[in-house]
């Protein structure tokens, strides 16, 4: 089975997950700039969410560069992984409604891990489905980042009950590690 579908299918949905996520934000009551203050945690809830789609939809498409063909669990296991980006509206809405209070912030974390834990989900199920000589286990011969990105949100998310911001730091650090796309499979292609 080809990827094309697969692929075409994940960048609409995160498209559509993007638009949602824009549509929350309302434009404000009146024409001074001071009316703008009641929207800035929501923009700033958005600029964050954004970013990690964009992560997702940015190592997604890379990752799929690597695969030659997809099967039944590559595409249950990539719709495991965009059930959980999907959510992310939910979560953005609610952190910038509320401020970034520390229920939110932890539900937002729970809901990065679970992507994380999703994608990576996804690469072992290609990796299995492509057998020992996939090009995406030989430029994933180490998961460091998938790891410190795990345990920085399990640390966000314990974090959000008592420091909220904080968490929302430790969040911000794990994007800083993604925000460039991942390296190891350029590098393995362009070896190939």
């Amino acid at each position: 089975m080809t990827k094309g579908r697969l692929e075409a299918f994940s960048d609409g949905v995160l498209a559509i997950i993007i638009t949602i996520m824009v549509l929350e934000l309302k434009v404000p009551e009146g024409s001074s700039w001071v009316d703008l203050k009641p929207i800035i945690p929501k923009f700033l809830a958005y600029i964050f969410s954004f970013i990690y789609i964009g992560i997702y939809w940015n190592n997604h498409h890379h990752m799929f560069q690597a695969v030659k063909k997809v099967n039944g669990s590559i595409l249950w296991a990539n719709l495991h992984l965009l059930f959980w980006l999907s959510l992310m509206p939910i979560a953005t809405e609610w952190i910038g409604t509320t401020n970034f209070s520390k229920n939110p912030v932890a539900a937002y974390g729970i809901g990065l891990i679970m992507c994380a834990i999703a994608y990576t989900i996804l690469e072992t199920v290609i990796i299995k489905c492509e057998g020992e000589n996939s090009k995406l286990k030989e430029a994933i011969h180490s998961r460091f980042k998938e790891y410190i990105s795990i345990v920085l949100y399990v640390l966000g998310i314990a974090t959000s009950f008592f420091y909220p911001y904080l968490a929302v730091g430790l969040y911000y650090m794990v994007a800083l590690i993604w925000l460039i796309p991942d390296k190891r499979i350029e590098k393995s292609l362009k070896e190939n």
